[in-house]
């Protein structure tokens, strides 16, 4: 008969007795070591925390951001500032890249304090709020007027129009002669000053004269150059006017 190699060779009695003693303990302790990690971990329902000298003081609450709404208008640069047709006028589209993104019509938490409806333009900060219910804001960059032209205090919207005539005001046409061939009113169009869309301005019953308009000139927006009226991009003048009714409170500041 051949021998078995000697890894082989079976246990004397003795020997395999004493090796079931040594698993039996080497799997008592594996897993008592096993719960004492998960009782750790916290997967043990009775952890006694006390007895392990574990320190469970809160650290203080974290502010939680107030959720910003959806909207389907406020959407992807490339989308809100692409060409359209609009009253028969082919608006082109803007390049947007070129304008700071603070500028860009987005959704933000309102930061005004004014009641759902009303129109905030911050001078300083070259941006107009309209508010919305629920905290939110939709904030759209301005183009506004030179120092001396700039008007500011509380009114309301009175009408708005679309593709509006422009008429330059007298002491405008002694600045500007040349403008003296409008002084009967230009034309609504792409070329027109106000833009897409205009929203008039009256406080206490009167016009003050003062507008918030659309304007080709996308690159002014940010920017202090116009005569004392508050000057969007004419994509986001249209989006605005969509959203307002006449006697929307106006606050300039």
């Amino acid at each position: 008969m051949r021998e078995l190699p000697q890894s082989l060779v079976p246990p004397h009695k003795g020997d395999a007795i004493e090796n079931e003693i040594q698993l039996s303990r080497r799997a008592v302790l594996t897993g008592a070591g096993a719960m004492a990690l998960l009782g750790v971990a916290g997967c043990s329902q009775t952890l006694d925390l006390p007895s392990l000298q574990l320190d469970d003081t809160a650290t203080g609450s974290i502010p939680i951001r107030p959720s910003i709404s959806v909207d389907k208008n406020i959407t992807s640069p490339d989308v809100m500032y692409a060409a359209l047709t609009d009253g028969g006028f082919n608006v082109p589209k803007v390049p947007y890249l070129k304008v700071k993104p603070e500028f860009r019509r987005q959704i933000v938490v309102d930061p005004t304090g004014e009641q759902p409806g009303t129109i905030v333009v911050r001078l300083q900060e070259r941006m107009l709020y309209l508010v919305q219910p629920g905290g939110d804001a939709i904030r759209y960059g301005v183009g506004i007027g030179k120092d001396g032209f700039r008007w500011s205090g509380r009114a309301n919207i009175q009408y708005g129009k679309e593709w509006p005539v422009w008429t330059p005001p007298p002491e405008m046409i002694a600045r500007k002669p040349e403008l003296v061939k409008w002084q009967g009113g230009q034309p609504g169009g792409l070329e027109n000053p106000l833009g897409a869309r205009a929203l008039y301005i009256y406080q206490d019953g009167r016009d003050t004269g003062y507008r918030i308009h659309g304007s080709p000139e996308w690159w002014s927006i940010g920017q202090a150059m116009s005569s004392g009226c508050v000057r969007l991009i004419n994509q986001d003048i249209i989006d605005l006017y969509s959203r307002v009714s006449r006697k929307n409170p106006v606050v300039v500041v």
